[in-house]
């Protein structure tokens, strides 16, 4: 223990780590505040008495219980606070909530909080001021000090179970067409599983607003990054709308067709986000485009219980384009990839500003990241001879186990926290990260299936790209447009007319004449007001 607190001190120096130790020791001594934090996303709670949770609030002298999306739309769970004006003390802030004045602006009280005020440099912080001139979100990902450390491809991508590759021989598979070939082949051979339960080709996730899933694909196929509303040309930096370009139609086209060939079900059309994970956790979908955050974690405690990955049904991304030569981006690295549309916002129902705020301060604590993110030393991970972190068998089944995530570890895993390499420059911020535990705590067909592909990680499996330009992502601009505005409404008539139309189009039996009506209604939303828009941004963006 004292080896770390050195190493702590040398680093942050030694007025730093002489006040936050004795900060913690008064803490401990004091009783703990309580905060409350509600997620428009759908989560897992942790035991009351969870270890970690213990341990954070005795260093802190700060707790917070974190509520999750469960049974309602985003759209509907923040309107619900709005229409009572009463919120938790945390929320995800986005533009409704901050055009309701449900928000505090962070950067009138960060002055004492360097954490928070040093968490972005001021060039960043600027993409997240609002129309009155302040900040009243902080970005919980893709925030990194130091080095870059990414072995999970936590992006969109054409997912493939390691079952469907390994019965193929691990072919390599870079084209829409490829993709479909293989998984009509595999299903035509092997109709059930093991159990008997019959296999599902494709699905796609077209609940709310994820409907992105199957919207968004021609931008990829184009070998384009996720800009999410628009393509950008790097060298014109012309805005394009992936909507009507040629691969959207030849996309769609081939939805269509694997539509009629029984391979895609029209119930996806109609699936909730439970429906969806629900069907994937009985391990028979074979593959699906989605965000890897999206379905990843929701479906592990089911994997472990059926032994799902002994029958390889883990999901690996594939470098899928529209055709042969087209470099993809699908990837790109994590800390260009800061979302400014959203973030851990301060409510006016907060009745202890400086304590929330200095709850946040201390969540970005190198020690405090350690125990979010590793546990405690001995107990979670072992360190050795070279400082490096590592599981010991026993310490890889309690990381492996529901149960013992529930009880034991606390990742506050939608507050801030900082990516990248620890303090001592040896270690990834996250077990998750950490190269060396990565790959050795992979299931055996992911591994088998590495292996077979001469790479070591998911990243590695689908390439990885820098960011485009200083315009990216597109996608931080145009979710925080307020509804309000004339882009906004533009967008989201565009959006209701793709939730409408796409459907239409890829069960049409005249494919071409459904495609013909649904621009036709798409023109009609006059895209080219949001699309100027989106050009006007991108120009801001780069002039700096």
């Amino acid at each position: 223990m004292k080896k770390r607190i050195i190493a702590a001190v040398a680093v942050f120096g030694l007025l730093g780590g002489i006040l936050y130790f004795a900060y913690a020791q008064t803490a401990a001594q004091n009783n703990v505040k309580h905060f409350t934090a509600f997620f428009v996303v759908e989560g897992e709670s942790i035991d009351q008495n969870n270890d970690i949770k213990k341990e954070i609030a005795r260093l802190t002298g700060a707790d917070c219980e974190e509520l999750w999306l469960v049974g309602q739309s985003k759209e509907s769970a923040l309107n619900s606070y709005i229409v009572s004006g009463e919120y938790p003390d945390f929320i995800s802030g986005d533009t409704s909530l901050y055009e309701a004045g449900a928000l505090l602006p962070l950067d009138e009280y960060w002055e004492n909080y360097p954490n928070i005020k040093n968490y972005l440099t001021e060039e960043q912080w600027e993409r997240f001021r609002r129309p009155d001139g302040h900040i009243y979100w902080i970005p919980q990902f893709g925030v990194t000090h130091g080095e870059d450390v990414e072995v999970t491809h936590s992006g969109e991508a054409f997912w493939i179970q390691t079952r469907v590759l390994k019965w193929a021989g691990y072919p390599e598979i870079h084209t829409v067409d490829e993709y479909f070939d293989l998984i009509e082949r595999y299903v035509a051979a092997n109709p059930v599983m093991e159990d008997g339960t019959p296999n599902i080709p494709f699905t796609i996730l077209c609940d709310d607003w994820r409907y992105f899933c199957l919207e968004n694909i021609p931008q990829f196929l184009d070998g384009y990054p996720n800009d999410g509303s628009c393509i950008v040309d790097p060298d014109t930096l012309q805005v394009y709308d992936y909507n009507t370009t040629d691969t959207a139609k030849w996309y769609f086209k081939k939805l269509n067709e694997e539509y009629h060939k029984d391979i895609l079900g029209a119930e996806v059309f109609t699936e909730t986000y439970e429906d969806y994970l629900a069907k994937l956790s009985t391990g028979a979908v074979c593959g699906m485009p989605d965000q890897w955050w999206q379905f990843y974690y929701s479906i592990q405690n089911a994997y472990d219980e059926q032994g799902l990955r002994e029958q390889g049904c883990d999901y690996v991304p594939l470098p899928i384009t529209r055709e042969e030569g087209i470099a993809n981006q699908w990837h790109v690295t994590r800390s260009a990839e800061m979302d400014s549309s959203t973030g851990l916002s301060i409510t006016v129902s907060c009745n202890d500003i400086d304590g929330a705020l200095q709850f946040v301060s201390d969540l970005l604590e190198p020690e405090i990241i350690k125990l979010r993110f590793w546990g405690k030393e001995g107990d979670d991970y072992c360190v050795d001879e070279n400082g490096l972190f590592y599981l010991t068998e026993e310490q890889e089944k309690r990381w492996m186990t529901s149960e013992e995530k529930r009880k034991h570890f606390c990742f506050y895993s939608y507050f801030p926290r900082v990516e990248g390499r620890l303090s001592d420059g040896i270690n990834a911020f996250s077990l998750e990260y950490q190269t060396t535990e990565f790959y050795k705590n992979q299931p055996e067909d992911i591994q088998e299936c590495f292996s077979a592909y001469g790479v070591t990680n998911y990243v590695d499996m689908i390439g990885n790209n820098e960011a485009p330009g200083a315009w990216y992502p597109m996608y931080s601009y145009t979710t925080s447009l307020s509804a309000n505005s004339p882009a906004g409404q533009v967008r989201d008539r565009m959006d209701a007319v793709k939730h409408k139309w796409l459907p239409q189009v890829i069960m049409a039996e005249d494919f071409e004449t459904a495609w013909e009506q649904y621009m036709k209604a798409y023109d009609s939303c006059n895209p080219e007001i949001y699309y100027q828009m989106l050009q006007l941004e991108v120009e801001k963006r780069v002039k700096g």
